[in-house]
């Protein structure tokens, strides 16, 4: 199902209401080491905005609840607690395996930080300042109108572009040893993983938002981008992880054809998760 023009048109004004926000907000950071704290919301504030220009309150109100219901399949919760934390700690094992200097890893003389830091993560680091719009609401209407693969290649490259502004900024030292490049291929990795997890679930913002808490919670405890080649063992693992599941669960709809009428989005266009 097409996407009439009128959602094209938000779909566009969702990307350049979330860049104008953060751009505008960071840039005192970028300038002047002054931290504006709102500037990572653009992409939640973008979904927000839209959602009650076109669908009023009511609307507005739904999307919120898409990010309190928990009404998935808990196997789930496996790869939405495992998966990230897999990925980056074998990364940081094998820069070490490979002879590396062990970095310090803070949270051993402090185990009990983990459980804040998760909480801090999930409100103040990333996820709710993101998820409502990436995924819900960017990705239901790329999907109306191009494949899952597709769709999350588009999300990852402006996600990626969205950062910019972080890899000059004085106080992000985890952005130091990356590339650019490296960086933007990484968030196409992700995101196809994110959309994989999206549709599984029936498009629970929810489980996005957990999942996005868990992968930058890796990287508090094992600081992967502190090492020199530990983001490359990332980035590799990531890419077969990616593969496997294009293999499995296909990359149209990165659903199983029989789980298809219980786990795919299936919303109307004025903002919901729409019906491929």
């Amino acid at each position: 199902m097409k996407l009439p023009e009128s959602e094209n048109l938000n779909l566009w004004l969702f990307f350049v209401t979330a860049f104008t926000w953060s751009w505008l907000f960071w840039m005192p950071e970028v300038l002047w080491d002054y931290r504006l704290y709102l500037a990572p919301f653009g992409p939640t504030v973008a979904a927000f905005l839209l959602t009650y220009k076109n669908e009023g309150m009511n609307g507005a109100r739904d999307l919120l609840k898409r990010g309190l219901d928990f009404r998935f399949r808990k196997i789930w919760l496996l790869p939405i607690f495992l998966l990230m934390p897999a990925i980056v700690g074998l990364s940081f094992l094998l820069s070490v395996l490979t002879g590396e200097p062990v970095p310090e890893i803070a949270v051993l003389s402090q185990p009990w930080v983990i459980i804040p830091a998760f909480f801090y993560i999930f409100f103040l680091g990333g996820p709710v300042e993101e998820e409502f719009g990436w995924r819900g609401y960017a990705l239901d209407r790329l999907q109306a109108n191009f494949n899952a693969l597709v769709s999350s290649a588009i999300i990852g490259i402006m996600w990626g572009i969205w950062h910019l502004p972080l890899f000059f900024m004085p106080r992000q030292e985890m952005y130091y040893n990356v590339p650019i490049w490296g960086f933007i291929l990484g968030t196409v990795l992700f995101s196809i993983m994110f959309t994989w997890v999206y549709n599984n679930t029936g498009g629970s913002i929810l489980a996005v938002l957990l999942l996005h808490t868990t992968g930058n919670l890796s990287h508090f405890i094992f600081p992967v981008t502190a090492t020199r080649f530990g983001g490359l063992y990332s980035l590799v693992l990531n890419a077969v992880a990616v593969i496997i599941v294009l293999i499995v669960w296909g990359h149209k709809r990165m659903v199983r054809e029989q789980h298809i009428k219980t786990t795919l989005p299936n919303r109307n266009t004025s903002g919901e998760m729409l019906r491929r």
